[in-house]
C-alpha cells in the first residue's frame, strides 16, 4: 500500500438547481470567499491557477490546478493537480430530486516532504482533516447559494 495516495468521494446533496450550483463551482477564484480552507487562488490564466489550503491541522499545502475538462452541458469540472500534492480532483453535478448532488473526487499522491514523513501515523487524522475541510465547504457552498 501506497501510505501517500488518496482517493476521495464527498457528495454533497443541495437544494438549488444544477446550474446555480455548476456556476459557483467553475469559479474557482471566488473560494476563499465560501470555503474556509481554500486560503488564496491566484489565477495565472484561463485554465490554471495556485491554490494554497489548509484545514483545521497546522499545515498548509500549495499545488498548481490546471483545467483538464470543463464541460457545462455534462456537469464536469476537473483539474490536474501539481505541488504538494499531484493527480487530479473533479466535481460532477446532476439533477437530484428537486435539488441537485454535486460529487467531488479526488485522487492524489502527497508530495509535501512533512506529511510524507507522517504518512503512516498520521494517516487516519489527515483524512479525518479532510472529512473536516469538505464539510466545511459544503456549508460554505449552500450560504453562497442562498445569497446569490
Amino acid at each position: 500500500m501506497d501510505w501517500n495516495h488518496y482517493r476521495f468521494r464527498s457528495p454533497w446533496h443541495l437544494p438549488v438547481p444544477p446550474a446555480a450550483v455548476f456556476a459557483v463551482l467553475e469559479r474557482p477564484e471566488d473560494y476563499p470567499h465560501w470555503w474556509p480552507q481554500v486560503r488564496s487562488v491566484t489565477r495565472l490564466d484561463d485554465a490554471t491557477g495556485i491554490l494554497t489550503i489548509r484545514s483545521a491541522l497546522p499545515y498548509a499545502m500549495t499545488f498548481t490546478a490546471r483545467e483538464r475538462r470543463r464541460d457545462p452541458a455534462a456537469g464536469i469540472l476537473e483539474i490536474a493537480m501539481s505541488g504538494d500534492i499531484e493527480g487530479w480532483a473533479r466535481w460532477t453535478v446532476t439533477a437530484a430530486g428537486s435539488g441537485t448532488l454535486a460529487v467531488y473526487e479526488q485522487e492524489v499522491d502527497v508530495r509535501k516532504p512533512l506529511l510524507r514523513r507522517l504518512a503512516v501515523p498520521g494517516r487516519a487524522v489527515f483524512r479525518a482533516n479532510h472529512r473536516l475541510m469538505m464539510r466545511a465547504g459544503r456549508r460554505g457552498l449552500l450560504r453562497r447559494l442562498r445569497a446569490v
